[in-house]
């Protein structure tokens, strides 16, 4: 079993900042991909960010381009979303996703509860 463990949801005003961490635990081979989704009320989950392990890649949503960053640190099996510049829009709860090789036959999907975040004007 995988374990994602997410951290740094809260609530700011338009214009702040936020940093959420997503590590990643228990038996893993290896980690294809990390990301983050996120979810409004009444709205579908949607992909946000993610990044590709083992080339490097990163991939990003058109609604934030420019705004978050996202970054790994292949040693402790994390993600960092840098989310820059929010919005009201943003206000959702922040899922992280991991696609990990748990076995020599096994690639799985995890998620993680998932983190709230909120921007109010």
């Amino acid at each position: 079993q995988v374990q994602l463990a997410e951290s740094g949801g809260d609530s700011v005003h338009t214009g702040g900042s936020l940093r959420l961490s997503c590590a990643a635990s228990g038996r893993i081979f290896s980690i294809n991909v990390m990301g983050w989704y996120r979810q409004a009320p009444g709205k579908q989950r949607e992909l946000v960010a993610r990044s590709f392990f083992s080339t490097g890649d990163s991939n990003y949503a058109d609604f934030v381009k420019g705004r978050f960053t996202i970054s790994r640190d292949n040693a402790k099996n994390t993600v960092y979303l840098q989310m820059n510049n929010l919005k009201p829009e943003d206000t959702a709860v922040y899922y992280c996703r991991c696609n990990a090789r748990v076995s020599d036959l096994s690639v799985l999907d995890y998620w993680g509860q998932g983190t709230q975040v909120t921007v109010s004007s």
